[in-house]
């Protein structure tokens, strides 16, 4: 049996002494689309860094691909990684954000070659090679000479995919990757992702787009407050949900 991609086991993160992840317990299976629903500020977004180690979890345990996130068990205790260390386990991991992070300087290829050459040491040519094989799978193959200013939203937030792809991550995490596109931008963003999850990345998508999550994802957790109220199957949990918190949430966002 493989380990799953990711666990999590009573994880808890505070900030100024207020708790926003409260002991939550998650399995991510290899291949597995998650997605995270919940109102703002239920502690999603807080999840994603931990799993990556943008933020440092408090308590409890974090393992990507069988791996402790962050740490390293020696003698019974648990050390920190160097940024060293922690930088090569991060680039495993591709992360897109809300609002794109796109290097505003650089032109639509060079953000894509530029973390497969400096981080990856991969040479040039090859990392444009490999830029140019993405920006066509993400419909973009015409805009290599662009820079970000002269791209809409949904089209910046495909190159960011791409630039996620080309370092050959293990996992994706979406970070609410539609909320700050216009309606009608929505949708060739979403379609990017389904092709992703048909080839087979695990991913792990924060997202209030509840038709992505019921068609794409195999498995759905319900957070509020810090802890995960409800999960399962998507196609269960969205049409009979158990709790009254999730039933409210839906009514709201359906």
């Amino acid at each position: 049996m493989s380990v799953p991609m990711v666990e999590a086991h009573g994880v808890h993160k505070s900030y100024a002494g207020v708790e926003v992840l409260r002991g939550i317990n998650l399995t991510v299976e290899r291949g597995e689309v998650t997605c995270l629903i919940g109102p703002s500020g239920s502690g999603k977004s807080t999840l994603l860094r931990c799993i990556n180690h943008l933020e440092k979890h408090d308590a409890g345990e974090l393992r990507v691909d069988g791996n402790l996130v962050g740490y390293e068990a020696r003698g019974g205790k648990l050390y920190e990684r160097n940024d060293k260390q922690i930088c090569a386990e991060r680039s495993q991991i591709g992360m897109v954000f809300q609002r794109f992070n796109l290097f505003q300087h650089l032109t639509v290829l060079e953000n894509i070659t530029i973390g497969q050459v400096k981080v990856r040491s991969i040479a040039s040519e090859d990392a444009t090679r490999r830029a140019r094989e993405l920006l066509a799978r993400v419909g973009l193959d015409a805009k290599e000479k662009n820079y970000p200013s002269q791209l809409s939203g949904g089209q910046q937030q495909r190159v960011a995919i791409a630039r996620a792809l080309a370092m050959d991550p293990k996992l994706m995490l979406f970070d609410e990757p539609t909320s700050a596109l216009d309606p009608e931008l929505v949708g060739e963003v979403l379609d990017v992702m389904k092709d992703l999850a048909k080839s087979g990345m695990t991913m792990i998508v924060v997202t209030h787009e509840m038709g992505f999550a019921r068609e794409v994802a195999d498995s759905l957790y319900f957070l509020d407050q810090g802890v995960i109220e409800e999960s399962g199957n998507p196609r269960e949990v969205l049409v009979h949900p158990r709790s009254e918190r999730l039933r409210v949430f839906l009514s709201k966002v359906l």
